[in-house]
C-alpha cells in the first residue's frame, strides 16, 4: 500500500507540473492556500458542500446560535484557511429571514478558529429551495403521496439542503435571477424519465404540469468587483441515485446541469428559460461568469448519466484547462482501495470522500468563463500527516464528506 501511495502521489505531482500547479502538492500549501497580497488583483471563488444540513427545521439555527458547535467550527476554519472572496455553500438549510446565514457569519466565520484569521463577508444571498416542499403527488410511485421523496426536491422539511452565497464584494441584488419554479417539461428535449416496465412517462401529465426542474434552485448572482460584473451561477443538482431503473434522479441531474449549459450559451438556445420574476433568456454574449456547486456528477466514474457534467466541462464558453487538485485525494484513494482503484478518473482531482459504491469522485466544481483567466486553484484535502487533516478526517467526518474547491481568477485588462 505504501509503494502504491508513493507511486500515485508521484503521478499526481507530475500531473500538477503539467497543469502549472506544483505548489499545491506540498501538504502545507495544499491545506492552507497562501493568502493573496494587496497587489494581487485575482478573485478567489470557492464552492463547499459543507453538510450544514440538519434533520429537522430549526435545528441549524439552534446549532449556530452559540459559537460552540464543533462541526460548524471545523467548516468555518476550512473556509478561513482557504479565504475565498466569493463562496457558495451547498447543504446549508434555508431559513426565512436569513437567520441561519447571519448566525454562521457572526458566530463562526467572523470568529478566528484554532488560530485561523477571521473572515468577513459583508454581503450574502439566500433564497428558498425546492427541497422538502410538498408536491401533492406520488412522485416516486410507491402508492403514497407524501414524505421527502414526493417533495419537489428531496427533503424532510422545506429548505433542507439549501444554499447560501457569501461575498466580500457587493452583490447586485436587484439583478439576481432565481429559477426555483422553472418546470422541467418546459426544457426542449428534456430527458424526462420513462417507466421501463410500461414504456410510458414516469410522471403523469398532472405531475409534469407542476414538476420543477431544480431539486434545490438555480441562482444567477451578479457580483460587482469594482466596476466589473461576474455572474456566479450556483446550483446543487440532485444525486443521480436513490431511484430505480427509470433513473428519474439521473435524468434530472443531467438536465439540471444542462440548464446552465444552455444558459451560458444564450441566444436562441436559452430562449426557453424563464426566471421566477418572469424574465426570459440566458446570459448575453461576452458576460463573465463562474459556475459553482456540487453537481453530483463525475466526468468518468459514478452513477450519473454519461456525459452529464461534460455539458459544462466541454462547453465552448467555459475554461476547463485548470483542474483543482490535492494530495489528500490521492492518498485517500490509495488507502481506501476498493472501487477507487478501478476508477478511470485521477484521484488527484477528487472532491468527495464517498463510501462504496461509488467511491471517491470529482463532483464539486468552480468553472470560469473564458473571459476570465484562472491563475491558481485547489481542493482542500490535506494528507493524513498534515496538522489540518483534523478538519477533513475520515468517516464519521468532522466537517463534511465533500471538500472545499477554489479557483483564483483574473479579469482581462
Amino acid at each position: 500500500m505504501t509503494t502504491n501511495l508513493t507511486r500515485r502521489m508521484a503521478m499526481a505531482a507530475g500531473a500538477a507540473v503539467a497543469a502549472g500547479t506544483l505548489a499545491l502538492m506540498t501538504p502545507t500549501a495544499q491545506a492552507a492556500p497562501a493568502p493573496k497580497s494587496g497587489v494581487d488583483k485575482s478573485v478567489r471563488f470557492a464552492t463547499f458542500n459543507a453538510s450544514l444540513n440538519r434533520n429537522a427545521a430549526g435545528d441549524l439555527v439552534r446549532d449556530l446560535s452559540t459559537p460552540t458547535n464543533q462541526q460548524a467550527r471545523n467548516v468555518a476554519e476550512i473556509i478561513q484557511r482557504a479565504n475565498p472572496d466569493v463562496l457558495l455553500i451547498n447543504e446549508f438549510d434555508y431559513v426565512e429571514g436569513d437567520e441561519a446565514a447571519n448566525l454562521f457569519r457572526d458566530n463562526y466565520l467572523e470568529v478566528g478558529q484554532n488560530g485561523a484569521a477571521p473572515v468577513d463577508y459583508p454581503y450574502h444571498f439566500v433564497a428558498p429551495s425546492n427541497t422538502g416542499v410538498p408536491s401533492g403527488f406520488d412522485l416516486n410511485n410507491n402508492g403514497v403521496a407524501g414524505g421527502g421523496d414526493d417533495a419537489f426536491g428531496f427533503g424532510l422539511f422545506p429548505g433542507q439542503y439549501g444554499m447560501v452565497v457569501y461575498s466580500k464584494y457587493p452583490i447586485d441584488t436587484a439583478a439576481v435571477r432565481t429559477f426555483q419554479h422553472f418546470l422541467w417539461k418546459d426544457m426542449p428535449g428534456a430527458m424526462l424519465p420513462v417507466n421501463p416496465a410500461t414504456g410510458e412517462q414516469w410522471y403523469s401529465p398532472e405531475e409534469l404540469a407542476v414538476f420543477r426542474l431544480s431539486s434545490k434552485s438555480h441562482w444567477d448572482v451578479p457580483i460587482m468587483v469594482g466596476k466589473r460584473r461576474v455572474h456566479l451561477l450556483a446550483a446543487h443538482p440532485t444525486p443521480p441515485t436513490f431511484d430505480g431503473p427509470e433513473d428519474r434522479n439521473g435524468t434530472r441531474n443531467h438536465d439540471e446541469i444542462r440548464f446552465w449549459a444552455d444558459y451560458v450559451t444564450g441566444g436562441k438556445t436559452a430562449a426557453y428559460i424563464y426566471d421566477d420574476n418572469g424574465g426570459t433568456g440566458g446570459l448575453k454574449r461576452g458576460e463573465r461568469f463562474v459556475i459553482a456547486g456540487d453537481y453530483n456528477a463525475d466526468p468518468l466514474d459514478g452513477d450519473s448519466v454519461n456525459g452529464a457534467i461534460n455539458q459544462l466541462l466541454e462547453h465552448p464558453r467555459i475554461d476547463n484547462s485548470f483542474l483543482p487538485a490535492s494530495a489528500g485525494g490521492v492518498e485517500a484513494s490509495a488507502l481506501q482501495g476498493g472501487v477507487n482503484l478501478t476508477h478511470r478518473g485521477d484521484p488527484v482531482n477528487d472532491t468527495a470522500d464517498f463510501s462504496e459504491p461509488p467511491g471517491n469522485l470529482r463532483v464539486d466544481y468552480v468553472l470560469a468563463s473564458k473571459q476570465l483567466r484562472t491563475v491558481d486553484g485547489g481542493v482542500f484535502w490535506p494528507v493524513t500527516t498534515d496538522p489540518l487533516y483534523r478538519l477533513t478526517g475520515a468517516y464519521p467526518f468532522p466537517s463534511s464528506d465533500h471538500r472545499l474547491v477554489w479557483k483564483d481568477v483574473r479579469f482581462p485588462n
